[in-house]
């Protein structure tokens, strides 16, 4: 069984269902087609205040997203299944690799269609797909990769600015930071470690990438190499593989070397520092770019993304 769900079972024992237990899908799964993949979308329910289109066109949107950052959807078939929850808005996403590639989120009855274009759960589950299942104590890396490429990959598409990631990545990027007592990334199984600190793990190899490479290469071209390679939900790998298959596609070390200085032991990071090589602050509730800043080019390129050449794929 695919480690991601025995997780989430063994969860679901001890906190109760989250969602219906049983469940028909109201009609046949409608297919649509997005990155060279396709996904399947059920719905759960017929007890929606937005018409089924708009959900379809939430999905289509999430896929968009995912196939802009990984240069094609991660996986050739997918499915989604939608429940409708009480309420509003976005909530209660899965993502699975048991029995095919698949994600179980719901939607508030009363979500309206500017709701479905603000959301990220749907995204950030299918960024999951892009990644293979490690073991319990890496799970900050399957968090961390969903929280951090998530919404650079709506950036790609126009449904975030730049100018938004960064004021959200300054507000809240500190909640990964180690705090007194902890043992690492892989001994610290804390929300904010696992998700906001793995989300700084790939923002400090998004960054340690691009200098090494003068901003040829960067994350995205680790983490889709990884992809290529098989690494999907549906596979159960050591982490030390994916990081040997990302590192020899983008700058040969840089996984490696800050897993070894963030895994068994916590490396604190300045924070303000960053942020100020980086070019990024606030003045007046605003974001602020400055352009003279170190790494001002690292940090317009993070959010660019490089293209997928053509008839190539990224080195395995």
């Amino acid at each position: 069984m695919n480690r991601r769900l025995a997780l989430r079972r063994l969860l679901s024992l001890a906190a109760g269902p989250v969602l219906p237990q049983v469940a028909r899908a109201v009609d046949p799964p409608t297919k649509l087609k997005e990155g060279g993949a396709e996904i399947a979308v059920s719905f759960e329910s017929d007890s929606f205040d937005v018409p089924q289109e708009a959900l379809l066109n939430w999905v289509r949107q999430a896929a968009r997203a995912v196939t802009a950052y990984y240069g094609r959807f991660p996986v050739a078939r997918a499915r989604v299944r939608i429940f409708a929850g009480n309420g509003q808005g976005v909530s209660h996403g899965t993502s699975d690799g048991d029995d095919g590639v698949w994600c179980r989120i719901t939607v508030g009855r009363g979500t309206s269609v500017a709701d479905l274009d603000s959301d990220w759960m749907l995204t950030h589950e299918m960024v999951h797909f892009a990644f293979p299942s490690v073991p319990r104590r890496h799970h900050w890396m399957e968090e961390g990769t969903a929280t951090y490429v998530e919404p650079i990959a709506r950036v790609q598409i126009g449904n975030l600015t730049a100018a938004q990631v960064w004021g959200d990545l300054l507000r809240d990027m500190r909640q990964g930071l180690p705090e007194e007592g902890d043992r690492g990334l892989d001994n610290t199984h804390t929300w904010g470690r696992t998700y906001w600190g793995g989300a700084l793990f790939c923002l400090l190899a998004d960054i340690g990438i691009r200098k090494n490479t003068a901003n040829a290469k960067g994350l995205e071209d680790a983490l889709r190499a990884i992809n290529r390679a098989g690494g999907t939900i549906d596979a159960d790998w050591p982490l030390e593989r994916a990081f040997a298959i990302g590192d020899k596609a983008a700058d040969g070390k840089t996984l490696m070397e800050l897993y070894g200085k963030m895994g068994e032991q916590p490396m604190n990071v300045d924070l303000p520092d960053l942020w100020k090589q980086l070019g990024v602050g606030r003045q007046d509730g605003s974001v602020v770019f400055d352009s003279r800043a170190p790494l001002a080019a690292v940090r317009d390129a993070i959010m660019r993304v490089s293209p997928v050449t053509r008839g190539k794929e990224p080195a395995s």
